[in-house]
Parts: C-alpha cells; structure tokens; sequence
C-alpha cells in the first residue's frame, strides 16, 4: 500500500508539472500568437502584481440532496467542524413487471448489495485480489440499521407548476414549511448491525459441486452485502404473484415505499463513505428455485431483482462545535470556513466590484491594456485552526461562477487527467499544497493556487461581467462537468444553487480571508502580465 500511494504521489507531482508548462503556453498564446514572438520580444516588458480581494462567508441553509450524483452515508467526526451523520432514504424498482414465478418456488436466499467505490492494488497467488476503498473518510465503527420506509417518495411537487420535480433537503423536509416526520422512515426494522465496518476484503462466493464439495463460483469486488429474513421478503413480493401490487411500478412504489438506511454513531469517531446505489451492481435479488418444465427434470435455480434507481435523497444531521454565519459582504471576513454538506462557503468578490461587478479599480485595471500571461487566486490554510489528522484536510476546494452557477472557463480550457479525481482539473484548480515531511504521511496544508487565467481574459478583452465567485470544499470536481447544481432553502433569487461536489464532501478547511492582520497569508489575486515599452 505504501508502494502504490509513493507512485501516486509522484505521479500526480509529473502530471501537474507537465500540465503548468503545456497551461501556461496555451494562456499565452490565447492572447494573440502574433503579439510577441522571438524578433519582437525586446519591445514588452514582464512583470507582476496582487491585487486585495474581497472574500466573506456564507451558510448555508439545508440543501437539496435528491438526485445526487452518489450518496454519503455513516458518520464523520471533524476536528475542527464537529459531527455530521449521513443517512437517506431510497426508493426501489422491480425489475419484471407482473412477474411469473413459476410453480411451487421455494425463497433460498435474500441479498442486498451496494458495491463500495474501490481500486485493485494487488492480485495474490491463490487468484484473489487486494483492494483498497475509495471515497472513505474514515473508517472506526457506526450502526447500521435499515427500515421499510413508510414515506411516499413523491416524483412532482403538488405546490409547483406541472412537472416540477419535487425537492427533498438534508433536514428531511420537501420545503421550508415542510419536514417530514422522522418516524415515518422508520417502519419495520429489517436489518440491523452492531459496530459495522466497511471492509476491504474481496468477496468470495462458492457453491457445491457435483461432488458435493464446496468450491469458488465468484469474486465480487468489496461491497456492502447483507443476508435479509426469508420471510419478510416472501410475503412481500413473492407472494404477491399475480396481484395489482406487482403488475406496474407506480403501484409497487405506494405498496413498497423504499428503504431507510440509517446511521449512528459508535462512541466518538465513526466511518463515512460514498455509495453508488445507480451502479447496475446495487439491487437486492431474491434467490428461489421452482419446479422444472418436465416431471423429472431438476428444480431450477431463478432469481428476481430490485434495484435502487427510484427517488432517494440523504439526511445530514449536523453537530457543530463552531458557530457558522453569514460574513460582511462589504468589508470581506477574516477567516473563511469551508464546510462541505449543509455546511458553509466563501463568496469571492474581485475587484471590489458592486452589484453589476463594476467599479474604479476594474476600470483601472483594464485601462493598462496589458497582456494577462497568467492570473491565479491564493488562499492560505489557517493551519492553526486545522487540528487533529493532516488527512482530514481537504484536497480539492471548487470555484466557480455564482450568477450563473456554472464553472468558470478555465475549467473548461484544463484537459488535465481525470481518471484520478485528484488529478482532475489540476491546472485550474490546484490541489492542495502540503509541507513535506519527507515520507509518504501527509503534511499539513499550506495553500490552494487556483489559476483563472481565462476568466481574467473573457473580463478583460471580451467585457464579460466581472460576477462573484463561489468557493466550496469538493469531494471530486468532475462532478460539476455536466451537473445542474441543488438548490437550498432561501428566498433569494439570486443565490439559491451549490455544487453538488460539495454537499457529497463532509470535510472542510479554514483559510485565511482579506481581512486578516497576517498580511502574508491574506488572500490576494495574482497577475502575471507583458506590457509595451513605451
């Protein structure tokens, strides 16, 4: 393992290097190729500058969290934010309609699984493979226990124009003057586990042999797979042969409501994760036999699906231990607390722009004519604040265009790796920058560099408007590639939209703000330019 996380390492230092020289070239040439070349290039001079910004806070209301991309579940213990607790609520989707089950079916099985994110690191002399989970945040004990829900997953809003979707926020509620009571969820208990643990371990399924002997039918990679009661699930579904329950899905999904899977946590830590209930791999599958076609042909062996690819959307319970508030618009915060989830963000005004991002120092600004080569925003890690492990800090934050909620073209424009979340987008939004310790433990985070050289440009040659940037923590900026952002709870029109990458991620970071006494680590924007000699 140690191995495999040295090369990373070190792959991810090459990629980012060889995407700042290939970035930096193409910035310069997206001005104008002919401007400066090795004939001419006497004639400008290079230099650099930083500007102040302003950068406040912003919390966030509860937010939508139907339709996410993944769902976070479990339990998260923050050193500097405090407890989230992640649970949802899923629909499920029958995958014969008014199915036949054939004659005399005997219920052999139940098994619910939701594969884990994960990445092969080894494959071992007996055949078997090491694998290592991805998108887990901490791995100490929770319980587990999973409900049939009595709660209608609706598809529409009734309070809203036809064919709305219905919205449903962390704090279980479908609006402001909605919540949804608790015990709803919580009809009968099906399955419940004391101290459960992600594991790692590939699963191995066997069967018995002609011989009688058990031997190795399959390998499954890691995954959340439970055994449920026989008996439930008979006269749930199977018995329901041939009744209107099963014959189309509207009518299964009001007899059937879905499942509740919540979390709670174990003492003081517990383990969080993120979980792909759209993979074609999550489904709960029946295993039964029935009689054979002919009389002296052997039982046959079938299966019936479920799937999870109906409504669902999580609950976060948070228990801060910092007080998280709006900031001051005007003068910029000292600190900015980015907390992903129902958590907080930073808003980012450039040039001191008003409400239209207009102002004096942005006309000043343009009034140089220079030729931007590269502009970058800095934000400093105030490592004080950052207690306890380095890896609770997260790697990637997300900028993007607050008015029209969409990223910035610079997002665009990087075609750095994106097999790697990690990697993804590193160009434009760089990765934490960590102290070396000079092993394969995490340093501390120093800074995110993030380069908008492009929105700089459009704001500069093309008049764009200079709109007010959204900052927040990100599980994995790919995310935000083709993804409408979700909404939250507030009467403002305007600001009404966050990244889902955020609401997934449950970390958070502080960073020093333009309002700070420590001038060195105050957050600036800075611009790399050429100008004429005069």
């Amino acid at each position: 393992m140690k191995k495999i996380k040295f090369a990373l390492k070190y792959i991810a230092i090459l990629t980012v290097l060889i995407s700042s020289f290939i970035a930096c070239d193409k910035d310069f040439a997206s001005i104008d190729s002919d401007i400066i070349n090795g004939d001419n290039a006497t004639h400008f001079n290079s230099s650099q500058i930083q500007y102040d910004v302003i950068a406040y806070n912003k919390k966030l209301p509860p937010v939508q969290t139907n339709n996410l991309p993944v769902n976070p579940f479990g339990v998260y213990n923050d050193p500097v934010y405090g407890r989230t607790t992640a649970s949802f609520v899923t629909q499920l989707n029958i995958s014969t309609l008014d199915p036949d089950f054939g004659e005399n079916i005997e219920l052999d099985s139940v098994v619910l699984t939701i594969p884990y994110f994960s990445t092969a690191t080894e494959v071992n002399s007996d055949g078997s493979t090491s694998y290592k989970l991805d998108s887990l945040y901490s791995n100490n004990y929770i319980d587990l226990s999973i409900y049939e829900s009595n709660y209608f997953l609706r598809d529409f809003d009734p309070t809203s124009e036809f064919d709305i979707t219905q919205r449903y926020y962390s704090n279980a509620s479908t609006s402001s003057s909605d919540l949804i009571n608790p015990v709803e969820f919580e009809g009968q208990l099906l399955y419940f586990e004391e101290n459960f643990q992600p594991s790692p371990d590939q699963i191995v399924l066997k069967e018995e042999n002609e011989d009688g002997e058990m031997e190795i039918s399959d390998r499954l990679q890691p995954a959340l797979r439970i055994k449920l009661d026989n008996a439930y699930w008979q006269e749930k579904i199977l018995d329901k042969e041939g009744e209107p329950e099963l014959t189309n899905q509207n009518n299964f999904s009001d007899y059937f409501r879905g499942l509740y899977f919540k979390a709670e946590a174990v003492g003081g830590d517990g383990n969080f994760l993120l979980l792909n209930l759209a993979s074609s791999n999550a489904n709960i599958t029946l295993h039964y036999t029935k009689d054979p076609i002919s009389d002296d042909g052997d039982r046959i062996a079938s299966t019936y699906t479920i799937d999870f690819s109906g409504n669902r959307f999580n609950i976060l319970e948070n228990e801060y231990t910092i007080p998280l508030d709006d900031g001051d618009a005007v003068n910029g915060d000292e600190k900015l607390y980015l907390k992903g989830g129902e958590g907080s963000m930073a808003i980012i005004n450039l040039f001191n722009g008003d409400e239209n991002g207009d102002s004096p120092e942005l006309e000043e600004f343009k009034s140089n004519n220079w030729l931007i080569n590269e502009a970058n925003l800095v934000f400093y890690v105030d490592q004080d604040m950052m207690i306890g492990d380095n890896e609770t800090e997260p790697d990637r934050v997300y900028l993007y265009d607050l008015k029209n909620q969409t990223p910035l073209i610079d997002y665009y424009y990087d075609l750095t790796n994106t097999t790697y979340p990690l990697l993804s987008k590193a160009n434009h939004l760089g990765a934490l920058q960590r102290e070396d310790t000079g092993s394969d433990d995490l340093g501390k985070g120093i800074k995110y560099k993030i380069r908008i050289t492009e929105h700089i440009n459009n704001i500069l040659l093309n008049d764009s408007t200079n709109v007010k940037l959204g900052l927040t923590v990100s599980s994995n900026v790919d995310f935000e590639n083709n993804t409408v952002q979700y909404s939250f709870q507030t009467d403002d029109e305007d600001f009404n939209r966050i990244p889902g990458s955020s609401i997934i991620c449950p970390e958070g970071t502080v960073l020093f703000g333009n309002n700070t006494t420590n001038e060195e680590k105050k957050v600036y924007l800075e611009i790399f330019y050429t100008e004429p000699n005069n």
